[in-house]
């Protein structure tokens, strides 16, 4: 019988930026401008599953909202 872990209920923001293949910074950038969600755990920054479905939604909702982020400027 295997022992299935459960889904992490929050992320560091280096578990966070593996999880969307982006750089450490990047998430803080997205941190900095709010629109990524976070928690304080004592003095420990966390994202949790939540947020990070919520900001994942909004990117696939709002495509000038994606457009933002992820679409080379010109």
């Amino acid at each position: 019988m295997s022992h299935m872990r459960p889904e992490k209920l929050a992320y560091t923001v280096e578990e966070t930026a593996e999880l969307l293949s982006l750089s450490r910074a990047h998430v803080y950038r997205l941190l900095d401008r709010r629109e990524l969600e976070s928690i304080l755990v004592g003095r420990s920054r966390r994202i949790t599953s939540k947020q990070l479905g919520d900001f994942l939604a909004r990117l696939e909702q709002d495509k000038s909202f994606e457009s933002k982020f992820w679409l080379p400027k010109h």
